[in-house]
């Protein structure tokens, strides 16, 4: 997949099959889209293209808008490149940009720069300023323009309609058994593995302290989950803990992982963990045997969980 980070910079020789959107979390629905790009492709007369943008629109056009995106940047590239798809644009979004009539943006973007032959969209799309334009105008610039539009309804995608606010309500919920069916794989947090207090290595639970430099990406709910780690090349399972570790008066949210049955050295390397299931809320204990007791459950509850998937 070939990736670029402006309009701009992409040309192709040949016509584009293309869909466009923010595609947080590359969710089952989005796959739906973009699984027809590739298809309608795959004769080699077209190349597909995805358009999506960083920062997300809701960061720029609300002044207070808090939002929280299932995907890094990076992370949104992983998945979206293993769908298959040829090209990648990553746009800056910005006001200027965010100006952009409907014909504006089709005529000078779609068309001059895109050559588009078929754009493909999902069946609540809204584009140019304000969002005014729908499939409908869509559809007429593409009668004036020479292009297709194919749109996938409501139903195509799910009975009931996936979107990435109800991936992030579940995820919030710590509903990973919703979330994760949405997504069309287990969520994960990428980090940088850091040292932390080291009090989980004097009780026996010795923990990798994650470390997530995007503020903007989702932390899904406190609390103690099974999770399946991949450093390097390796596949381990684990349990989680995010929190503010209550009974030694944590100030502030980390994110610890014990692994199992794994002791070598991984400060510094960078580790995906993805979360399999919610186990319980985080408590504060009166002692550290008494949370040393409860890890030793959570641990055991954890291999259970890890025993039904094998």
């Amino acid at each position: 997949m070939k990736l670029f980070h402006s309009i701009n910079d992409f040309h192709s020789a040949k016509k584009t099959i293309l869909t466009l959107g923010t595609f947080d979390g590359v969710h089952i629905g989005h796959k739906k889209i973009l699984e027809r790009i590739t298809q309608n492709t795959e004769n080699g007369k077209y190349e597909s293209l995805v358009l999506t943008f960083f920062p997300h629109p809701r960061m720029v056009l609300q002044e207070k808008s808090e939002i929280k995106l299932l995907n890094t940047i990076s992370e949104k590239t992983k998945l979206l490149e293993a769908t298959g798809i040829e090209n990648l644009i990553i746009h800056p979004f910005d006001e200027s940009f965010s100006r952009l009539t409907a014909e504006e943006f089709v005529h000078s973007i779609l068309v001059d720069q895109f050559h588009i032959h078929k754009i493909i969209i999902g069946h609540d799309h809204r584009f140019g300023r304000n969002r005014t334009a729908n499939i409908d105008n869509l559809i007429a610039f593409g009668a004036e323009y020479g292009f297709e539009v194919e749109q996938i309804t409501a139903q195509e995608i799910q009975d009931v309609s996936v979107s990435s606010t109800k991936i992030r309500k579940a995820l919030q919920e710590g509903n990973m058994n919703l979330a994760n069916d949405y997504l069309g794989y287990d969520y994960f947090l990428t980090g940088e593995v850091v040292k932390g207090k080291q009090l989980g290595r004097t009780i026996g639970f010795p923990t990798a302290n994650i470390q997530i430099d995007e503020e903007y990406k989702l932390i899904p709910k406190n609390g103690v989950y099974v999770v399946k780690a991949f450093i390097d090349d390796l596949e381990v399972y684990g349990m989680m803990n995010i929190g503010f570790n209550p009974t030694v008066n944590g100030q502030r949210q980390t994110i610890e992982v014990n692994l199992f049955d794994f002791d070598a050295d991984i400060y510094g390397k960078k580790i995906e963990v993805s979360l399999l299931q919610y186990l319980r809320e985080e408590q504060k204990f009166g002692s550290l045997d008494l949370l040393k007791a409860q890890l030793n459950k959570d641990q055991q509850d954890s291999l259970t969980f890890v025993s039904r998937l094998q």
